[in-house]
């Protein structure tokens, strides 16, 4: 019996063939083959009838919905396809009792440009669209405080020798941007030139708090620890099989959404840490994993130990759809295909380094994925139930999201389902087909997000973040293109997160003439007694180690830091506790 493939070799399909009886019905001359002497022989019948037999037969075997496209022919039973004929050959019927196949998918170019797949008019069947007004809002509200600052700014600095400077500054400020610029700055304004660098700098600054304290204050993405949505998706998680959702994104901006936007899941239910090319660090990786294993031992939390759920460790690298070779992962230099096998070596790093390390088969899943920064599209590599996982292999939900446009939402859900299980390398576990299928599902919302909001993919297909994170928290940064991270404890350790961050800047601040804007953050624990001084020792131990290693940009007044510290233990705002811009203290003399 013949079983026909899926178009990547995976798992074989139900039967397609007809039997000779239906051949037979169809009028067609039955086929008798003799291989004894390596030869094929037609029994009564002349060659080209052969050939014909041939011919059909193959167009038999094909089709269920993957006919292959004929240009040729060949007299034994082999399919052959080319790309000269873009028309399938006439499917044959099937008998009632014959089982039909799973609906494949059929693969469509993807990594190639903006026209490479049709761009629907119309919203996805399963797109959420309270979801994503709710988004566009809440992304216009943030960013519009950034984008704001140098129009406003051009104005202040064509009012500086007005007679009554300051006062109309601080007039145009407040209404505009919401809070007042440092009054021993504009007083010198009489002196010297208006010191534009550092009110640039400290617009920034303070758009950063103002948006930080509206998110923990506010909780504008209904996320919070505690929220309906963050309860819903940690039982979703656990029904999946996995107690605790740990994600690395690259440290690139245009991957800060990835959490609330490209994936759609509740910030609060997931443990994100993002780093330069997605290179996590293992050895800290590890200790996360025992801590949250102590704590299902201790406390049951999220669930006791004794339930089989699992650590699920995702990594998420990046890449272009429009310009491969020079807007793909700096850390990778734009080789999509380095991203990919570096990021899956690093989980393969990680789920070795537990199974050495702890006994009684101590081990967790992974999963990879990848991210258009074009388009938001991901590409997941579903892993098989003992763990293989394929770098060079995807499912894409751009190629999805194109191909169930036009289905019922229950149809297209099927669909994506089937889709998920083809394209694995084996067996897969069904809590992990599940949890892809909801992001693949969630992720065609962010598609049809970005079209909706630009017409097609970003316009600013590079960077345009607004400031670098230097240090441990930022829980309130969930937009494209606002903050590169550099997750650190110290500058030597992450020096090469901070130099590619710097870099980025150099090009988008330090060639306008403006500074590049540095928040240092350390996250403490308040039921720690000295954990909030020691978070300041750390930040302005940090800060000397930045001055010291970007002297140049410093004494030209090219980067400006603001430190803050934050209770993690509480939805308090983050707390400012120094910055290169406040007033200099005169020593006593």
């Amino acid at each position: 019996m013949v079983r026909s493939r899926i178009s990547r070799g995976g798992r074989p399909l139900a039967p397609t063939a007809p039997t000779r009886s239906q051949l037979q019905q169809a009028n067609i001359p039955s086929l008798e083959v003799s291989t004894s002497d390596g030869e094929v022989s037609a029994a009564d019948s002349s060659l080209l009838n052969s050939r014909d037999v041939a011919l059909q037969r193959r167009r038999a075997l094909t089709s269920s919905g993957k006919a292959a496209l004929e240009t040729t022919s060949a007299i034994d039973g082999r399919r052959t396809r080319t790309l000269q004929d873009k028309r399938g050959p006439e499917q044959v019927r099937q008998p009632a009792w014959v089982r039909r196949s799973k609906p494949t998918v059929h693969p469509v170019p993807f990594n190639l440009s903006r026209s490479s797949l049709p761009i629907t008019s119309r919203p996805h069947p399963l797109t959420d669209n309270a979801a994503n007004a709710h988004l566009t809002a809440y992304e216009r509200e943030v960013k519009g405080r950034f984008d704001r600052i140098v129009p406003v700014l051009k104005q202040v600095s064509a009012l500086q020798h007005d007679q009554d400077f300051i006062p109309q500054a601080q007039r145009l400020v407040r209404a505009e941007l919401g809070f007042d610029l440092p009054q021993h700055i504009l007083e010198r304004a009489w002196v010297r030139p208006l010191d534009m660098r550092a009110l640039f700098a400290w617009c920034v600054f303070e758009s950063h708090r103002l948006f930080s304290d509206r998110f923990f204050q506010d909780d504008p993405l209904d996320s919070a620890a505690g929220s309906e949505a963050s309860r819903q998706f940690e039982q979703f998680l656990l029904d999946c099989g996995f107690h605790l959702l740990d994600l690395t994104p690259c440290a690139d901006g245009r991957l800060a959404h990835t959490v609330a936007y490209a994936l759609r899941v509740p910030f609060s239910a997931v443990r994100r840490r993002s780093h330069a090319g997605a290179m996590f660090d293992v050895e800290n990786t590890v200790n996360r994993w025992v801590k949250t294993e102590h704590s299902r031992y201790r406390e049951g939390r999220p669930n006791p130990a004794t339930e089989p759920t699992r650590y699920l460790k995702v990594v998420t690298y990046h890449f272009s759809s429009i310009d491969p070779s020079h807007q793909g992962c700096a850390a990778h230099g734009s080789d999509d295909a380095l991203a990919a096998s570096s990021a899956h070596q690093r989980l393969l790093d990680f789920r070795q380094s537990v199974e050495n390390s702890f006994c009684c088969g101590a081990s967790v899943d992974l999963l990879l994925i990848g991210l258009d920064t074009d388009t938001d599209a991901i590409r997941v590599h579903p892993p098989s139930r003992d763990g293989e996982m394929q770098s060079d292999a995807w499912l894409c939900a751009r190629e999805l999201h194109a191909l169930t446009a036009s289905m019922t939402s229950d149809e297209a859900l099927l669909q994506i389902s089937d889709a998920v299980e083809a394209a694995a390398p084996g067996p897969m576990d069904p809590g992990m087909v599940r949890f892809i299928t909801r992001l693949l599902v969630n992720n065609c919302s962010q598609i049809d997000y970005v079209q909706e909001m630009h017409g097609g993919p970003y316009p600013d297909a590079g960077h345009a973040e607004r400031f670098i994170g230097v240090g441990i928290g930022f829980k309130e940064v969930h937009l494209r293109n606002l903050t590169y991270f550099a997750h650190l404890d110290t500058v030597e350790e992450g020096a090469p997160d901070l130099d590619v961050g710097v870099k980025i800047f150099r090009g988008l601040n330090v060639s306008r003439d403006l500074p590049i804007p540095v928040v240092v953050r350390f996250d403490y624990s308040g039921r720690v007694p000295g954990a909030r001084e020691r978070a300041i020792a750390d930040c302005l131990r940090v800060n000397k180690a930045i001055a010291a290693r970007y002297a140049d940009l410093v004494q030209d007044g090219l980067l400006h830091t603001c430190l803050t510290v934050r209770d993690r233990n509480k939805t308090t705002p983050a707390e400012v506790v120094g910055s290169t811009l406040d007033p200099q203290t005169q020593e006593a003399h």
